[in-house]
């Protein structure tokens, strides 16, 4: 089971919170996108035999533009999720969970 897989079964998640608002929630979808035509690109430079270094370059773009939606998605959580966890009254256990997510997201 690769990390996606591990991530999304229930027992290895984090707290599950209610659906709200992301303001951020247009641009990382148009961010993820970009970055999916990025990936299917660089799929088409290895079917033409591109050179490692033309490919590695493009690896090095989507992985940095992966970590922009990461920065834009933590944005909208700790503005977001993380105030209105504090004013419920849910703070440790939100916090708990940011930590989890950022340690596998920094990695």
């Amino acid at each position: 089971m690769d990390i996606l897989e591990e991530n999304l079964t229930t027992e290895n998640t984090a707290t599950v919170h209610n659906a709200h608002s992301h303001p951020q929630r247009e641009n990382v979808l148009k961010r993820l996108a970009r970055i999916e035509g990025h990936v299917h690109a660089v799929k088409h430079m290895i079917e033409e035999d591109r050179s490692c270094p033309d490919v590695l370059v493009q690896i090095a773009a989507i992985r940095a533009a992966l970590n922009g939606v990461g920065r834009l998605i933590l944005e909208d959580h700790v503005q977001g999720c993380m105030t209105k966890a504090a004013q419920d009254g849910n703070f440790d256990d939100a916090f708990r969970d940011l930590k989890k997510s950022m340690d596998q997201f920094i990695g």
